[in-house]
């Protein structure tokens, strides 16, 4: 059984996969989690602040009287990245010098959370289309990874 242990990668993987089961919004359901020293600090999963009602489970399109997309967006949900941070800060914990594994590429706002936040490692899986986001990790000089299929790929030359 011993060497049927994951990879730590594939590991913390797995666990933001589980994360993002509790995800409100249905367009995109994403995990996050905040990890240092091989130690979770923090999970986060895409949905509505808290305490507020979720997204509506009926349709794409969150079907409200006014309607919750805006350029094809959901503006009710913070990101999974987002929570994760604001939950560390939430209960006094650091993200300097962390990782994070996000079952997403980040978009370029969670991209600048993350970098201001002192986060050094990004591992994601799926994609997103924002490559600004990509771009802002590379001139940060933060180490960035694709878990694809269980292998972890380094991306960018920089870093």
């Amino acid at each position: 059984m011993i060497d049927q242990r994951p990879a730590w990668d594939t590991y913390f993987m797995q666990i933001a996969h589980l994360v993002k089961t509790r995800a409100t919004c249905r367009r995109r359901e994403v995990g996050a989690v905040i990890v240092r020293d091989r130690r979770i600090l923090a999970t986060g999963y895409n949905g509505a602040p808290r305490g507020l009602s979720h997204c509506p489970a009926d349709g794409p399109e969150h079907d409200w009287p006014d309607g919750c997309m805006r350029a094809g967006h959901c503006i009710r949900s913070l990101h999974a990245e987002q929570n994760a941070l604001l939950q560390a800060a939430m209960i006094g914990i650091p993200c300097q010098g962390a990782s994070i594994y996000v079952t997403c590429q980040p978009c370029n706002t969670c991209a600048k959370m993350i970098i201001n936040a002192g986060i050094e490692k990004v591992t994601y899986e799926g994609d997103y289309p924002d490559a600004f986001a990509l771009q802002l990790f590379k001139e940060a000089g933060l180490e960035l990874y694709r878990l694809t299929d269980g292998q972890v790929e380094r991306l960018g030359s920089d870093g």
